[in-house]
């Protein structure tokens, strides 16, 4: 029978040559970022698709079997050497990349304005910053870190809380003069801005605050969090807007709070990524940046 020339997967490699090495599925599991029963789990599709047992399992410890011993030798040189010529090319060859996923306004709001601070801490690592759209739940597999929003249900990632999410109600200046707003009620009639991707932001805001859902005179929408921000300064009507993201706007004037009104959400904005990208030291750096400009104690 001809032997099959498919290969097993480089995570399920790594998986057993770092157990291998400290003869323990939970070091090993430390030292990757995964649970102990995930490294397990990856050996076992291991010794599955070879159909060959690896390790002798017993209560506390791993022993190799003969076939294990042998191809964990060699897979420990091959990682050693991978990792030699990997650092001898970025020396010799080329500059790092760190590629950063975000949501467009949480990049446009806080990233950019931070971007030069970090390039300097990093001169000899280029950032390629992407974005997605704001409601982004997913960490894509062509980024090595990224920022999400919510609960914090993944289980597969790395994540670091930063911060909750906050909303308010926010017009122009001259909008809340010219309308007289004051109290809730006076949301009757207006003009509600709302983003495409939150069509229910107003009722589930009212909610929160137990109060009825505004009666609106018109209703605009946007497929963004900028274009809502932007039609809400340009004087167009009331809109639900972020903090902290939108602060800038309420610093420089552009938006004040249509009314004495917060709510804090049950989202919370992560950073992210896979749980082996941490052993390269350039990630290490920026996530420890990203977590001391962005991160709230408390």
């Amino acid at each position: 029978m001809k032997p099959s020339t498919r290969m097993p997967s480089l995570r399920a490699l790594r998986a057993f040559q770092v157990a291998g090495r400290n003869l323990s599925f939970k070091e090993a599991a430390d030292e990757l970022y995964l649970s102990a029963s995930a490294v397990s789990h990856q050996v076992r599709n291991l010794e599955s698709f070879l159909g060959i047992d690896l390790f002798v399992r017993k209560t506390r410890a791993l022993e190799f079997t003969e076939a294990g011993q042998k191809y964990f030798k060699f897979l420990d040189g091959m990682f050693a050497r991978l990792e030699a010529e990997t650092h001898q090319l970025w020396a010799e060859y080329g500059r790092r990349i760190i590629r950063l996923c975000v949501p467009p306004f949480f990049a446009s709001e806080l990233i950019l304005p931070r971007l030069l601070a970090l390039q300097s801490l990093m001169p000899d690592t280029d950032i390629r910053l992407m974005t997605q759209p704001s409601l982004m739940k997913v960490h894509p597999s062509d980024a090595d870190l990224s920022i999400l929003l919510g609960t914090g249900d993944w289980p597969e990632l790395a994540i670091y809380p930063l911060f909750s999410r906050r909303i308010m109600t926010a017009c122009s200046p001259g909008f809340k003069k010219k309308s007289g707003l004051s109290s809730f009620e006076d949301l009757d009639g207006q003009t509600l801005i709302v983003h495409e991707n939150r069509p229910h932001s107003w009722v589930n805001w009212a909610k929160a605050l137990d109060i009825k859902p505004p009666r609106s005179g018109k209703i605009l929408r946007f497929d963004s969090m900028s274009a809502v921000v932007q039609a809400a300064a340009q004087g167009l009507g009331v809109a639900i807007v972020s903090w902290p993201l939108s602060e800038n706007w309420f610093k420089s004037g552009a938006l004040v709070r249509a009314l004495d009104d917060e709510v804090q959400t049950d989202e919370i904005f992560y950073l992210a990524h896979r749980p082996e990208e941490h052993e390269r030291e350039e990630i290490a750096e920026v996530i420890d940046w990203v977590i001391n400009e962005f991160q709230v104690n408390g």
